[in-house]
């Protein structure tokens, strides 16, 4: 009897794997590979100098970490996403706990606690965090969609969404703390809340900024630790302190300007060949292929990128129902926004927050996480896709 009901089940599951392959978004997958690729090929030649002896250091371990995204990313476009809607409180339970996890026992890093050491790995639990809290603010929003006009919905949204924030923001991380404020607005937004919320929000978000630059040091609070503060100063007033609080975003615009049209090279690119940027590997890498590959290398990225928006966009619109399509809607204003700020800051129009360059900065944290956010987004227009033809 069970040979029987293992035998019959086998083309059904068959069926569902065929299925589920049919309906994949190839192009988004070929495009992230394209990023993926790209970013690889720019940190092995930003890097190159940086270990005396070894060349390829940054870009074996960059690798590595590909190696387990790709997987991660598979095996996040299996789940459906409905087992997320109907875990939302444990995901959520998860993401504050490992954000207080790293306060405890965190390794402090020029006075900030952002990773959790596992041997030669630096697990940043704020990027992972990232996506527990959207998955759990859209399902929760997603449970209340006749009561979207209430501004019960709205301030319940905010409040849930302020603890991982608030807890990101004591790390001190301000760069991810303004991911997880732009994905909560993100998620209302998309969601349909009447505008009046919206409006109200961006007014308190704007009142709260205030404080923290200007009301609270004035009565003498001090929120900010003084390196925040020195780079807002610097992006308010670039030229106050060219050696020291304005050095670096003084060295990435000397990086990008001196690219040119097609860029100096490798062997000429002295920003990065001689240190004088820092964190070319991370936090300003895209100042190193501007300098190095120039306008036509930087525009290819961008190039990439814009496509990987527009496939989640199509994303959006297939999605199946209400919790699905806020999900990728926020992914995709998660990815955007952290191209923005990143790029933004290394020419000078945006203050440096540490945000790294999605799939083309160092670092395994970021490069997996957003390989889970592609995962998905395909396993959002997998179901959307099947669900349009029953």
């Amino acid at each position: 009897m069970a040979t029987r009901v293992e035998t019959a089940a086998r083309p059904h599951l068959t069926a569902e794997i065929a299925a589920f392959l049919r309906h994949l978004d190839y192009l988004l997958l070929i495009v992230v590979g394209g990023v993926v690729a790209y970013g690889l090929w720019v940190l092995a030649d930003v890097t190159r100098h940086d270990v005396p002896g070894e060349a390829d250091f940054y870009l074996v371990r960059q690798s590595v970490y590909v190696v387990f995204g790709v997987i991660a990313l598979g095996a996040a476009a299996a789940v459906n996403p409905d087992v997320y809607r109907r875990l939302g409180r444990v995901l959520y339970g998860i993401a504050l706990f490992l954000l207080l996890l790293v306060l405890v026992v965190g390794d402090d890093v020029r006075g900030s606690k952002r990773w959790i050491e596992f041997g030669t790995f630096n697990f940043q639990p704020s990027e992972l965090g990232k996506i527990l809290l959207i998955l759990f603010l859209a399902g929760f929003i997603a449970d209340r969609a006749r009561r979207l006009d209430e501004w019960k919905t709205s301030l319940a949204t905010v409040a849930l969404g302020l603890p991982p924030m608030l807890l990101v923001f004591k790390e001190p991380d301000f760069g991810t703390a303004l991911i997880y404020a732009g994905a909560i607005t993100a998620i209302l937004f998309l969601a349909c809340v009447p505008w009046t919320h919206l409006a109200a929000l961006a007014a308190a978000t704007a009142l709260v900024l205030t404080s923290l630059v200007w009301l609270l040091p004035a009565a003498g609070v001090e929120v900010l630790q003084p390196y925040q503060v020195d780079r807002l100063t610097g992006f308010l007033h670039p030229d106050v302190d060219p050696s020291g609080t304005t050095y670096n975003v003084n060295q990435s615009i000397t990086a990008v300007g001196s690219g040119g049209l097609d860029g100096r090279g490798v062997a000429n690119a002295t920003q990065t060949k001689f240190n004088y940027l820092p964190e070319h590997n991370t936090d300003f890498i895209f100042s190193s292929l501007a300098e190095q590959r120039g306008f036509l290398g930087a525009a290819v990225l961008l190039l990439l990128y814009a496509v990987v928006v527009w496939r989640g966009i199509k994303v959006i619109a297939v999605a199946p129902d209400l919790f699905t399509a806020t999900v990728a809607g926020t992914i995709v204003f998660a990815l955007l926004f952290q191209v923005f700020i990143n790029i933004g800051m290394t020419i000078g129009i945006a203050p440096i927050t540490g945000i790294p360059l999605p799939l083309v900065s160092y670092g395994g944290s970021s490069m997996i996480t957003t390989l889970i956010m592609i995962g998905i987004l395909e396993a959002i227009h997998v179901r959307g896709q099947l669900a349009s033809r029953r």
